[in-house]
């Protein structure tokens, strides 16, 4: 059974959302997973603090909502009685703006007595890939997942719905993270990620020598903390005087350098303990970042296996994967014969690990259940 047709079982479009961090997102998917609408709001209300203030950006949520999935469903064409399924992120996140997302969606599938599906967020980035028409081919399981964001940093197995394992991931920061605060160190402000990869376009990337932190190590861990001092090191002899810019810029442009070697390392070690993989998958805000692209099409090519991100709009968090996660679990429970399927009942979780997921379906004879995380 493809994918496409597996979630044609799902009763009618679904209507996703997504609230964990601070991007307040709607979308509609049709049954087979065609995008009929989407919005995004990336809400303005925390560079002033430097990071994103969970208080403020579920304070966002509760009030952009309401008018967001009046204009989704205006957008998709469709009142509100022609949903299928609802749906939302429900963990890991912030918990406050997961309690409203969650919270809203399960009053709106209660209102049109529509199931309601729960959506693991660190899920959804993992089967963006199978999106259809995203990826030539289709994205066929198993593959290997790299989840790079900022507050994730994992080397996943995905193997089925359901069926994850981690492989490794980081000991201390996450790339995003670590991207985020080597920018607030050159005075990038916040976002950092996008303002340090424009300025490292001015740089030289071999100008300064930073440290490779667990680069030829065993297993697939990765280590940001090492990196970011040696950055404050190299900065240090400045005090509060004001950065030559060419300096900025080739420090910037050394430490995307430094983290694309160390993920294209990590990322050969987990190919070698996945040898099933033939193809690698990069999800989360930080695979944006198109020099990381780029160093891992090329490891991916080296060990004869594709390579696929998201397109950027998808990279980072949105709806869509949220609709089209409720789409794969509402097929693979029809599958397995549990349909109608409803998590009405599940509490929203800041921390949700995928080794769960496997808990929500009846085993059967012929699906494994799903590896547990090391």
């Amino acid at each position: 059974m493809n994918v496409s047709t597996a979630c044609a079982m799902a009763p009618g479009p679904v209507l996703a959302i997504e609230s964990s961090c601070d991007e307040t997102a709607c979308a509609i998917l049709a049954p087979e997973g065609t995008i009929l609408a989407q919005r995004v709001i990336s809400q303005d209300g925390h560079a002033d603090f430097g990071g994103v203030v969970p208080e403020i950006a579920a304070r966002a949520h509760l009030s952009l909502l309401p008018e967001l999935v009046h204009a989704t469903l205006k957008d998709a064409g469709l009142p509100p009685s022609g949903l299928g399924l609802v749906a939302a992120s429900t963990g890991p996140g912030l918990i406050g703006g997961l309690i409203v997302g969650s919270g809203f969606a399960k009053g709106l599938a209660l209102a049109l007595n529509r199931p309601f599906v729960a959506v693991n967020h660190v899920e959804a980035h993992a089967l963006t890939a199978r999106l259809p028409g995203l990826v030539e081919g289709g994205a066929p399981f198993p593959y290997l997942l790299l989840l790079v964001s900022g507050g994730h940093c994992q080397c996943i197995a995905v193997e089925g719905i359901g069926r994850y394992r981690k492989l490794g991931g980081t000991i201390d920061d996450a790339a995003g993270e670590a991207f985020d605060k080597v920018a607030k160190m050159l005075g990038l402000g916040w976002p950092g990620g996008p303002a340090l990869e424009k300025l490292a376009q001015e740089g030289n990337p071999d100008a300064i020598a930073l440290p490779r932190p667990l680069i030829r190590r065993a297993g697939c861990d990765f280590s940001f903390s090492g990196l970011k001092t040696a950055i404050a090191q190299k900065l240090a002899p400045y005090g509060q005087t004001p950065l030559p810019r060419s300096f900025a810029a080739d420090l910037a442009a050394s430490f995307q350098q430094a983290v694309a070697d160390v993920v294209a390392d990590r990322i050969n070690h987990a190919l070698d303990m996945m040898p099933s993989a033939r193809l690698l998958v990069a999800a989360g805000g930080v695979a944006a970042n198109t020099v990381l692209r780029a160093r891992l099409e090329e490891t991916a090519q080296s060990r004869g296996c594709r390579f696929v991100a998201p397109p950027l709009r998808l990279c980072t968090d949105n709806a869509v994967m949220v609709g089209w996660a409720a789409l794969e679990t509402w097929a693979e429970a029809a599958r397995r014969g549990q349909t109608p399927f409803t998590d009405i009942a599940l509490r929203p979780r800041p921390r949700w690990p995928l080794e769960e997921m496997a808990s929500r379906f009846t085993p059967t004879d012929n699906q494994p259940e799903a590896g547990s995380f090391s």
